[in-house]
């Protein structure tokens, strides 16, 4: 496995060889992005996966400075999985000067849920994965639905901006308990980690109460959020959402139900098709 650092050695490092597959990470891993390689491994050809903390998808106040960086344990778990090339820029490297040309996703999808909590998020998103696709060039590109609203932007994008590559969904990765794997679950405390679960919990709640005839969406998702608060959760939203485009659901509509809530100092995200 080689690691690059520049466009300059990615570029030298691909030449000659089929476009590859391409996971697009920020660090720190875990089994779920292990998943995506291994997906990607699958699929043939060279396996690229980028490493790069995006300061641009992150707001002032967030946790940007505390990110974890783990190149190096990193590097070992991707080269574990057959990971063939690990394209890891610093700052300067992907941006050289101000990105000041950006990606702006539309409203109606962006601007929801998630974009309505971190303004300006899938700006910062699509700008870098842009790049990347530009950096890597890949045939295909393998994204985790447990960010299902940011999947289906970016897909968006790629189907509207007209890119040679193929966007692939990988299926969410959970611990036993049910808590959907995430670089942020680290920042749990022992208690903390112990209650993460309910979130998962939640979701399946408003499934069961679907399944179970009820139709008041509004009720059933205000529901889940009362009681996530009852358990000291800060909620930010339980929303069921049409899975096509994350609209307001018709009768009939396939469904996915999207949550996003404050445990502590964390903030976790998780989503459920229904």
């Amino acid at each position: 496995m080689r690691v690059a650092h520049t466009v300059a050695d990615l570029r030298q490092a691909l030449a000659g060889a089929e476009p590859p597959a391409f996971v697009p990470t920020m660090g720190n891993l875990h089994e779920g992005h292990l998943q995506l390689v291994r997906q990607a491994g699958e699929l043939g050809g060279p396996v690229v996966v980028s490493i790069f903390v995006n300061r641009l998808q992150f707001q002032p106040h967030e946790d940007f400075d505390r990110y974890p960086r783990t190149l190096a344990r990193d590097c070992e778990q991707l080269e574990a999985v057959g990971c063939t090339l690990v394209f890891a820029p610093d700052e300067a490297e992907l941006y050289p000067r101000p990105q000041t040309y950006k990606v702006h996703p539309p409203a109606q999808l962006a601007d929801i849920l998630e974009g309505e909590f971190r303004p300006g998020f899938f700006v910062g998103v699509c700008t870098v994965v842009l790049k990347l696709f530009q950096c890597v060039q890949p045939r295909v590109a393998i994204f985790g639905k447990k960010d299902y609203q940011q999947f289906l932007v970016l897909k968006g994008m790629v189907e509207q901006l007209a890119l040679p590559v193929e966007v692939v969904p990988g299926e969410t990765a959970r611990a036993p308990d049910g808590l959907a794997l995430s670089s942020r679950n680290g920042y749990l405390g022992e208690a903390e980690r112990a209650e993460a679960p309910q979130l998962a919990l939640a979701l399946r709640g408003v499934q069961a109460a679907l399944k179970a005839g009820e139709r008041d969406l509004a009720v059933i998702e205000a529901r889940a959020m009362a009681t996530l608060r009852q358990r000291g959760w800060v909620p930010d939203y339980v929303s069921l959402r049409r899975r096509a485009d994350l609209q307001k659901p018709a009768a009939g509509d396939p469904l996915v139900v999207l949550a996003a809530a404050k445990l502590g100092k964390t903030r976790l995200i998780d989503n459920l098709e229904i």
